[in-house]
């Protein structure tokens, strides 16, 4: 029996309901439509997929684990707590309310190298993480009730300090970490691998066990703690780009004896290792783009010290490393105790869950409701599963196999990002993945195209819909056909969303990723307004209605099509670059180079400014930028601002206190929502916007 849909979980136990419901709910689009639909222009239709809902449901998955008891723990972020990061232990039994572990005063997050993730490990009853405000290091017991956190690094005035990516190792009973130390400089910090002794009541300054290197990642121990594997790389490589493998040897008084370069080291081989992992046995599992261009999986033989593929595909079974605790894979046994690998790999823009057999190199594919997975940890005889699909948002789920682990015979959501979702599914517009031609002959490249929808509304058979496309950021980022509320408050309101994975984006291999080498400006501009034109060409949007948005790298992507191309009407830019040299000398250390590989010479930071060629924009634009960035100073959408306002245009700038690089609090999330849609109905969309909302005031048009 399938037990019915509840606020706190539901099973689906076969597939194949799943499917007849997302080809019935692809139905309810306007080319289907009938005649009792209300006629309205696009962009006017009334929708309950409000910015309230958007905003409250706009919660993040930061990391996911399970305990030595099996109990499922995971960080989430909580933007009605002005974007806290919390961390959650399941209700003990099935129905049972979650459990907050975190204190309120306190916030699970890390700022090492500017990334997210890896703030905590669990080890037995005992939780290690790190405490936003002064990023220190804390050990609480999450056994008992009430438990406070205690400190276990010292206290230096100021959160110059930082961990993350950290494991116990319980060999020697100390916590191994990637610490950051910013306090003679932040743009050069010094980041080593330490161990920081967790017995002592007094307080110790952590032990370097690696250093000499510009970035570390992944520490993890053997599961006799006698060896450490770690990743490192130096400027000015991204760990995409290239990165080494390392293994240490440890001594009997816990220090680092030997140590051997795994693989990277070899200049003539181009690859990125990611993701160390001890088996159960002892064996170090790695992944790699060495061969084939695609990271795939690999083992090393310690006694020949030679590494060997254990499973070829041209698929992603990694993404870049833009996060720390990445966990694409983990080891399982069947019932009669052999070793299986359950993965996760993208292949042609959908993720698939998969169990690999390294001795029979076999991969069996496991049909999950799921089409984006991205965190795999085991539980005990089960998996958790990080994903989502074009009709569930972003979620963990409960995965049971059977005995022979070749199928699912159990898949429940334990926890959403929200629950409310399946009440709207009728207004839910299903992405389509396209391929289109760029401007270089007989290159390609993808996005997912979201059409209008809404059962109550339908335009007139004349008019095209206005479109938004989305630039992501990274730019090495990559988007996913995933449920966004955020996009689907647009397409149930009459706006076509176009979502795109220009050429510099993951999930196509190396060759792609690496079509912006030199070319960041160039590439993924062309791309967006070949995809537009393709679009427009297919009758599917109004040429005169283009708009453009994008975060961060996809904000620069924005304000650089503005001012070098005609193609868009109007762009809205979050927290996004427009001053390539001023971000290169204000850049933290992680990104300080980055720029380099993706801009190329001293002449192209100027020429590939929108800054710079302010003169040649000819459409309105509004900006929204966090005070606290410290990735895109704020000062760079006040000189565009600014440059605009002087030119004449119609421009908005929207200030955020206590915001940074991504916003996380509820109130931001709602108002840039609400404002972006606004600003675009009042420049280019010859309609009323149905909500009321206040709009801001523009320079050069009120």
């Amino acid at each position: 029996m399938i037990n019915p849909i509840t606020r706190k979980s539901y099973i689906l136990l076969c597939s194949l309901d799943y499917h007849q419901s997302y080809r019935q709910m692809s139905s309810t689009t306007p080319e289907n439509s009938n005649d009792a639909k209300i006629i309205a222009p696009y962009g006017s239709w009334k929708s309950p997929i409000t910015s309230d809902l958007v905003s409250g449901s706009d919660k993040f998955l930061f990391g996911i684990s399970v305990d030595c008891f099996g109990h499922l723990f995971w960080v989430e972020s909580r933007p009605n707590e002005s974007g806290r990061l919390v961390l959650v232990k399941q209700g003990e039994k099935e129905g049972d309310e979650p459990i907050d572990i975190t204190p309120k005063e306190f916030c699970v997050r890390s700022v090492t190298h500017q990334l997210q993730g890896g703030a905590f490990c669990i080890s037995g009853d005992t939780l290690f993480f790190s405490n936003y405000k002064d990023q220190r290091l804390y050990k609480q017991s999450i056994s008992s009730k009430d438990s406070t956190p205690v400190p276990i690094t010292p206290d230096h005035g100021t959160p110059l300090v930082s961990y993350a990516d950290g494991v116990f190792d319980s060999r020697f009973n100390r916590y191994i970490a990637v610490q950051e130390d910013c306090r003679k400089s932040s743009m050069n910090s010094i980041t080593t691998i330490v161990s920081i002794n967790v017995d002592n009541e007094s307080i110790q300054e952590p032990e370097a066990l690696v250093a000499g290197s510009d970035f570390y990642a992944f520490p993890r121990m053997d599961p006799k703690g006698e060896r450490m594997a770690w990743i490192q790389w130096n400027h000015p490589d991204m760990p995409w780009d290239r990165s080494e493998l390392w293994v240490g040897y440890i001594g009997d008084e816990g220090e680092m004896q030997k140590r051997i370069c795994v693989v990277g080291g070899d200049q003539m081989v181009v690859e990125s290792p990611t993701q160390p992992k001890w088996s159960p046995q002892g064996e170090l599992f790695f992944i790699s783009d060495r061969e084939t261009g695609f990271w795939n999986l690999y083992k090393w033989v310690e006694s020949t010290n030679l590494v060997v593929p254990v499973f070829q595909l041209d698929a992603e079974f990694a993404r870049p490393m833009w996060n720390f605790g990445m966990n694409s894979y983990d080891f399982i046994e069947d019932k009669d105790q052999k070793s299986l690998i359950a993965c996760s790999y993208s292949q042609n823009g959908k993720s698939y869950l998969g169990i690999l057999d390294p001795v029979q190199c076999t991969l069996s594919p496991i049909d999950l409701p799921f089409t984006e997975i991205s965190t795999i940890t085991s539980g005990i005889h089960c998996l958790y599963i990080e994903g989502a699909s074009a009709v569930d948002p972003l979620s963990i789920s409960k995965v049971t196999l059977d005995y022979q682990k070749s199928k699912a015979v159990d898949f429940r959501i334990t926890w959403s990002s929200s629950r409310i979702c399946s009440a709207y599914k009728s207004y839910f517009s299903m992405p389509e993945l396209i391929e289109f031609p760029t401007s270089v002959p007989g290159l390609s490249a993808y996005a997912y195209f979201y059409p209008p929808s809404n059962p109550i509304y339908q335009a007139n058979r004349e008019e095209k819909p206005p479109l938004l496309l989305k630039s992501h950021g990274g730019p090495t980022l990559e988007t996913r056909a995933i449920l966004n509320l955020g996009v689907q408050y647009w397409t149930s309101r009459g706006w076509a969303i176009v979502d795109v994975n220009y050429g510099g984006s993951s999930g196509y291999g190396r060759r792609y990723r690496e079509r912006i080498l030199g070319q960041w400006g160039i590439v993924d501009v062309n791309d967006c307004c070949s995809c537009a034109k393709f679009l427009v060409d297919s009758g599917k949007v109004d040429g005169e209605r283009l708009c453009i948005t994008g975060e961060s790298a996809g904000g620069y992507t924005t304000l650089a099509a503005l001012a070098f191309t005609e193609t868009f009407k109007a762009g809205a830019s979050l927290f996004g670059i427009a001053d390539l040299n001023l971000l290169k000398e204000e850049m933290h250390k992680f990104e300080s180079h980055y720029t380099d590989n993706l801009v190329g010479s001293g002449s192209a930071y100027f020429e590939r400014s929108p800054i710079n060629f302010v003169y040649q924009f000819s459409c309105p634009v509004i900006l929204f930028q966090g005070l606290e960035d410290e990735v895109v100073p704020p000062d760079q959408a006040r000189r565009i601002y600014t440059a605009l306002k002087e030119k004449g245009l119609p421009v908005a700038l929207v200030e955020y206190q206590g915001e940074g690089h991504g916003f996380r609090k509820a109130e931001t999330i709602k108002f840039t929502l609400e404002q972006q849609m606004v600003f675009l109905a009042r420049m280019v969309g010859h309609f009323d916007v149905a909500d009321e909302i206040t709009p801001i005031r523009i320079d050069n048009f009120d």
